[in-house]
């Protein structure tokens, strides 16, 4: 018995209440953003096939999603529009009277303590499906700069709270703050999309958001999956151009950029678990492979783990739910 070890990890894990009081991570409703996709209309709820339990919502719609989403404690709601015209600029993308501004209005009188983020990118407003005008058949970074920073300045005059630029533009974070400051909107945050991955799970997004290239990919400006030290030269950079919040894109995969961004830079970390991520969470709990709540609560955990304080996800609704009741 002498060589019988008295430190027993295993005592502080007998019950769910000790496991709860030693937890060193613990999620909030508070950490999730909520992603929805918003459409022209009145009373549309236009199912997502590829994502189970969610739909693209008129404004009306969304208001009602967003009160659910303030009733169960969920921090933030990000926008993506899907416009009713689309040319070769986006233009509909800084239309004051589009979907995702009309919604932002309408969420702040619905849900007041929601946080407001709209997503800046052009994909889902041009007729090619690219993040910008084209020089042949490459985006035009800098074309695209002061066309996004006309996008964010409406959102921000629509009452965004948060713009969150997604394009992976070189130094569209600069040109937008500045453009936000010369409209007296000095206060609106932003959180760039620092580290966007050209990934292939965002496959469902695209169907939701009706951005899928009509040639070509994003491989020229969103970046190679290989590369860790890249990521963090990017977020850098981003907060020296004045982001107050940076984000790694997709989660799961990558939780190493995750962890290593959070470790270089002092603003808040942000991470998207993305439309893939949740699919294939939500078709191998439909097989009967997996026990989904469980899952789902676990991955979240470990994007927390790994240094997000802030969590985009389509299971923001549910997780929150569950999180309720497990208290």
């Amino acid at each position: 018995m002498s060589s019988f070890p008295t430190v027993r990890p295993r005592r502080l894990r007998m019950s769910g209440a000790l496991r709860r009081a030693v937890a060193e991570t613990r999620l909030h409703p508070s950490q999730f953003v909520l992603p929805v996709f918003v459409v022209p209309g009145e009373g549309v709820r236009n199912p997502i096939e590829s994502m189970p339990g969610h739909a693209q919502l008129s404004v009306d719609q969304a208001a009602i999603l967003a009160k659910e989403a303030e009733a169960a404690g969920i921090g933030s709601i990000i926008f993506f529009g899907i416009p009713e015209y689309k040319d070769e600029v986006g233009s509909s993308a800084w239309d004051p009277t589009g979907p995702v501004p009309r919604a932002i209005e309408a969420v702040a009188t619905a849900a007041p303590e929601l946080v407001r983020w709209a997503d800046v990118c052009l994909c889902e407003y041009t007729s090619h499906g690219h993040c910008g005008p084209l020089a042949g058949e490459i985006v035009d970074n800098d074309s695209a700069l002061p066309l996004l920073a006309q996008a964010a300045v409406v959102y921000a005059e629509a009452g965004a709270d948060v713009v969150a630029p997604s394009d992976m533009m070189d130094g569209r974070v600069g040109v937008i703050r500045a453009a936000l400051d010369e409209k007296g909107r000095n206060d609106t945050v932003i959180c760039s999309y620092a580290v966007k991955y050209a990934s292939g799970y965002y496959g469902p997004f695209r169907e939701a958001a009706g951005s899928v290239p009509s040639f070509g990919d994003r491989r020229s400006h969103q970046m190679d999956p290989p590369n860790v030290r890249e990521a963090i030269r990017e977020a850098q950079l981003d907060v020296a151009e004045g982001a107050d919040l940076v984000m790694v894109k997709p989660a799961g995969p990558y939780l190493d950029v995750v962890r290593a961004v959070r470790e270089r830079v002092e603003v808040p970390v942000a991470a998207y678990q993305v439309s893939g991520e949740f699919a294939m969470i939500e078709a191998a709990a439909g097989r009967g492979w997996i026990d989904r709540d469980r899952v789902m609560l676990e991955s979240l955990t470990g994007i927390v783990r790994a240094g997000a304080g802030i969590v985009l996800t389509y299971f923001a609704l549910d997780a929150a739910r569950l999180l309720e009741h497990a208290e």
